[in-house]
């Protein structure tokens, strides 16, 4: 057993992360396959799950949405983060921030969560998840502290 100074870096991981996972067909499929075999604390929002649910209800069917729900429910070291009145506001905040980019509040709910609890890392295709600094594992912004994340352990 690893003592708590030992503990990985938290990571937020975004409905692509989740999707490439999942979806075999999708082409960062490998390297998500080779993340999520060994995960370090892992954090997201509901608003991506629901993003995911629906993703995988409108692509394939309610079983492949069903499994889905049912992956998270075994993923170790996975904390949900609600989306309420509370993250309403801290969500605005970012939308606000990036006017200009075309922002959805899943992604921004993402960002404000990296913000608040000063995650170091995203597990996401999407560069919007990038936008504040946090490196992302795929999607070009990829550096040094990502790549630290990748072969913690």
């Amino acid at each position: 057993m690893k003592s708590s100074m030992a503990r990985r870096t938290e990571c937020y991981v975004d409905t692509s992360a989740f999707i490439a996972f999942l979806d075999r067909s999708d082409s960062h499929h490998a390297l998500f396959r080779r993340l999520f075999s060994a995960p370090p604390p892992l954090i997201s929002s509901a608003l991506v799950v629901a993003e995911g649910h629906g993703w995988f209800l409108r692509r394939y069917d309610r079983r492949w949405a069903s499994q889905f729900l049912a992956f998270l429910d075994v993923l170790p070291g996975f904390t949900l983060r609600g989306f309420d009145a509370s993250e309403l506001a801290k969500t605005r905040v970012i939308v606000k921030k990036f006017s200009d980019q075309d922002i959805t509040l899943a992604d921004a709910h993402g960002l404000a969560i990296m913000r608040e609890l000063k995650i170091g890392c995203c597990w996401s295709t999407d560069r919007r998840l990038g936008l504040d600094g946090v490196p992302l594992v795929v999607g070009g912004t990829r550096d040094a502290r990502a790549e630290s994340v990748l072969h913690s352990g």
